[in-house]
């Protein structure tokens, strides 16, 4: 099961999301996080923390879990 996330906009960046979700501090954590690991988006690996998610992108997050990114209407 994914933990969903609500935004209030069309879509958020990756490293918004990342750290929206309270898994790392800082910017500068999310940034070094996603250059050395990465996270899936929708089941590829990604490293961009510019990478744009929109409604029902899921991003799973090794250690953390499973997140659905969800628009507020």
């Amino acid at each position: 099961m994914h933990t969903s996330i609500e935004i209030s906009t069309d879509y958020i960046t990756l490293g918004q999301f990342v750290k929206l979700c309270n898994i790392l501090e800082s910017g500068g954590m999310v940034k070094a996080f996603l250059q050395e690991q990465g996270v899936l988006v929708n089941g590829e690996m990604e490293h961009r923390r510019g990478r744009k998610l929109y409604h029902h992108d899921v991003v799973e997050i090794e250690g953390a879990g499973s997140f659905i990114v969800e628009k507020k209407d």
